[in-house]
């Protein structure tokens, strides 16, 4: 996910993606800890759109849970 995309969400649409990739990640995580997952690459990408999400709600002044 893109900036500008992430940009053009509204708040309670930014709240509930930054939810659901937390719980992504650690979905992720339990995954590749059984071998589930052949591209072991996806963490690092939920992590930059973690922090994406997280800068666009600073940005804004919307209070991160």
């Amino acid at each position: 996910m893109t900036i500008e995309e992430i940009r053009e969400l509204s708040d309670s649409d930014l709240a509930a993606k930054l939810e659901d990739s937390h719980r992504d990640l650690m979905n992720l995580r339990f995954r590749i800890a059984t071998r589930q997952v052949q591209n072991v690459h996806l963490p690092r990408a939920t992590r930059k759109d973690i922090a994406r999400i997280k800068t666009v709600m600073t940005e804004r002044g919307i209070r991160q849970v």
